[in-house]
Order: C-alpha cells, then structure tokens, then sequence
C-alpha cells in the first residue's frame, strides 16, 4: 500500500495506526454484532444522531471555519463548545488540526500538502495519518491560535476531553437506561460508530472532493464541489468554491445549496454569539464563474478547430459568441468594481442569470461538436 509513496517503515505512526485500525474494527464489526443481538433502543440511537451532529460540526463550524480560516468570531461559548466535541471527533487538538489543514491550503497538491491527493487516494484519505513523511512537521503557522486560552486548554487535555466527552459519558448513559448490555451499546453506538463515520466524512473531503465533482470556480487545484459529500459533512463538499475563497464563512455560497454549518453560523450571529462574518462579494464570485466558463468555452473550441464539417463550424460559432458574451460581461463587472460602482442587486441577478444560461448553453453544445 505504501511501497510505491517511497515511505520507510520506521515512518509508520504506530498510535495513529492501531487507533485507527481498532476503531474501523469495532465500528464495522462489534456496533453490527451488537446490533444484531440486541436492540439499541431510540435513547442510544438519539445520542448517537446527537453526538454525530455535535462533534461534525465542531469540526466543520469550529476547526474549520473558526480557528483554521478565521471566517468569523465567536464568543467563549461556542469556542468552548466546538473545541470539546471537537476532541470527541479524536481528530487530534485543534491547534494541529489547523496547523495541518493551513498548510493544506498553502501547499494544495504539492509535496507539502499533508493530504496531498496527487500520492493518491489512499494518502490523502488516511495514510498520511497513518504515515508521516516527515518525523516532525513545525507547527510555526498557528501563532494566533497559540494566544487563545481555550485552543491552548483544548490542546494540553484533548486525548481526556476525547475519552470522557466522547466515550464515557455515552457509556453511562447508556448503562442508565439499560445497565451494562446499554453501556456496551452506548460505547458502541454513539461512541465508536459515530466515531467512525464523522471521520470518515472529514477523510473523504481531503480525497474524494479532490478527485471527483464539479470546478465552476477554479481549476488551479485539485479541489472539486460535490453536492454528495455536502449532504454528509454539514455543507463542506463545495470544496472547489472553498478553495478559491476560504476565508468566506460560507462554503455552499448559493441560495439553495445544503450548507447547515453557515446557516448554524449565521444564527449565532443573530443572538450575539458569533460577529464578523467574512463574506466574498458577490460580484467577485460572479467573476470567477465568468473567467471560469469562458476557459472552458474556449477549451473546447481549441478541442474542434480541427473538425472541418459545417455542423461543427456552427457550432463553433455558438461557442465564440458564448465566449465573447461572457468576455463582455466579465469586462463589464470588473471595470463596475474597479470603479467601486455598486451593481444593483437586480442587474447582479440579471448578470447571474444570463451567466449561467451561457453555461447551460455550453453545456448543449459540447456534446454535439465531438
């Protein structure tokens, strides 16, 4: 599985990889065996939803958002809040939790990218975890989390936070409402299953979202949107809108887009507990989708400049009209923007609109020209 990353045996994170192995086992073979032999019950059940929901988004909302991006402020409480069920995700502190996904960011796709997709599908899902390229990789890129007491808290206790929060309190619950056969199932179910598949859902994000979806932003890195992967992780799977604009506290940017995590976001920041909401203009997003279309418009152009059929040459008119329209339009909102000219927001709709009509265009076009 490794030979051919070139990685040395003594390389092998020993903890990381028996942890891990041992919660795969226990999750795909003990919680359905349990399952079969007893039944959980809709109090374990209900723990497991809520704990699944708890620790996802203290990921998503917490490590990710909050301390990795800094796309808002929050108040103690829900700093307090993610960082613990975000140690019950065992996802390790969120302090190396951001140093990790900040250098992923910076390094997208090359050799210090930790989840580097071009080693593979298997590195970047979880064998970077279970492998090191290096024995210590410097965690000099979190000097601000470092001056906030609850990270710093968090990240002195996490393995405790982790254990107590995330297992042991589910087992006494359990062993509450059904004695020992309950705290066998609370550990099973909404311990370690739901373990399991919240880590999982983060693990597909760093591979299956830079191998396969959409890149209606950006094809400068790997990162794709997938509306899929979106539905498991609390509103992450618009991984390419992410990557072009990771500071935006939103990650499924569009009116209708299942994006949980930006709407828990917002809420807060309507009772006070969150502020300073970073959002892209809208005008900038419009202009990345533009330049966008257009590369693809022209790309296939370039693809059937060959094709001496008439049908094609129609075609290929369609396609330069397309192109030029969507030159025009781009010419037109970034010099608005330069000019600091604010659009109204029916002409962005209409600009919006006439935009992703092209792309529909497009679209109908492609397959017809091969």
């Amino acid at each position: 599985m490794i030979d051919h990353l070139n990685i040395p045996r003594h390389r092998i994170n020993w903890f990381n990889s028996i942890f891990l192995t041992t919660i795969c086992a226990i999750a795909l073979i003990g919680a359905p065996l349990y399952l079969w032999k007893f039944d959980a019950g809709w109090e374990l059940w209900t723990l497991f939803a809520f704990y699944c929901v708890a620790t996802g988004m203290s990921i998503t909302l917490g490590y990710h958002r909050l301390f990795s991006h800094l796309s808002f402020k929050a108040k103690a409480p829900v700093k307090l809040f993610t960082l613990i069920f975000g140690a019950c995700a065992f996802e390790n502190s969120a302090l190396n939790w951001c140093s990790d996904h900040r250098r992923h960011h910076k390094h997208v796709d090359h050799d210090d990218d930790p989840y580097d997709i071009s080693k593979g599908f298997f590195w970047a899902h979880i064998g970077w975890i279970l492998y090191k390229l290096d024995p210590e990789l410097p965690m000099d890129n979190v000097a601000d989390l470092r001056k906030d007491k609850w990270v710093m808290w968090q990240h002195r206790n996490v393995l405790a936070i982790a254990i107590v929060v995330g297992l042991l309190v589910p087992m006494a619950i359990g062993f509450a409402v059904g004695g020992w056969v309950g705290a066998l199932g609370g550990f099973l179910i909404p311990g370690v299953l739901r373990v399991f598949c919240v880590q999982q859902s983060t693990f597909f994000i760093n591979s299956l979202c830079h191998m396969h979806g959409s890149q209606p932003y950006s094809t400068k890195c790997s990162a794709r949107d997938s509306a899929v992967m979106a539905l498991f992780t609390f509103g992450e799977g618009y991984h390419n809108y992410h990557h072009e604009f990771q500071h935006d506290y939103r990650n499924g940017v569009k009116a209708l887009t299942y994006d949980p995590t930006k709407w828990t976001i917002w809420a807060l920041s309507k009772v006070g507990l969150a502020s300073n909401l970073r959002r892209v203009p809208a005008a900038k997003i419009l202009l990345a989708e533009m330049a966008e279309a257009r590369r693809k418009v022209d790309l296939k152009i370039e693809e059937h400049k060959a094709n001496e059929h008439t049908f094609c040459e129609r075609v290929q008119e369609n396609m330069h009209e397309i192109s030029e329209t969507l030159a025009s339009n781009y010419a037109e909102l970034k010099q608005a923007m330069a000019d600091k000219v604010e659009m109204s927001r029916k002409d962005m709709k209409k600009l919006q609109k006439e935009t992703r009509a092209l792309m529909r265009n497009l679209g109908q076009l492609a397959p017809q020209a091969a």
